[in-house]
């Protein structure tokens, strides 16, 4: 029994310390369309979510109108999933599609 416990305790310690040193950091200027329509590094809407705190953090803007999130969403989606608009960063497709509002 005391093997088992200090097994265990070993586990416990070494996924306390992987998972401490796990810290992915991400550029958000330089999510393509691709990467953000297809998944690649997180879901769009968690993405669209961040986006959405950074425009209404530099318009001033507290307030977010959840029905006017989801059709940017569609937009920035839309846009996006054009072949052509693949390799465009994802900051430069939202003022492109939706504006940025300055």
């Amino acid at each position: 029994m005391n093997r088992y416990l200090i097994v265990s305790g070993f586990v416990f310690a070494f996924s306390l310390v992987s998972s401490a040193q796990a810290q992915v950091m991400l550029d958000v200027t330089k999510i393509t369309c691709d990467q953000f329509v297809h998944h690649k590094l997180l879901e769009p809407r968690l993405i669209a979510a961040w986006l959405s705190g950074y425009y209404h953090g530099k318009r001033d803007t507290q307030v977010i109108d959840l029905e006017k999130f989801d059709e940017n969403l569609s937009k920035l989606e839309g846009f996006c999933y054009q072949e052509k608009n693949f390799k465009l960063p994802v900051m430069q497709a939202v003022e492109e599609v939706i504006g940025t509002g300055k």
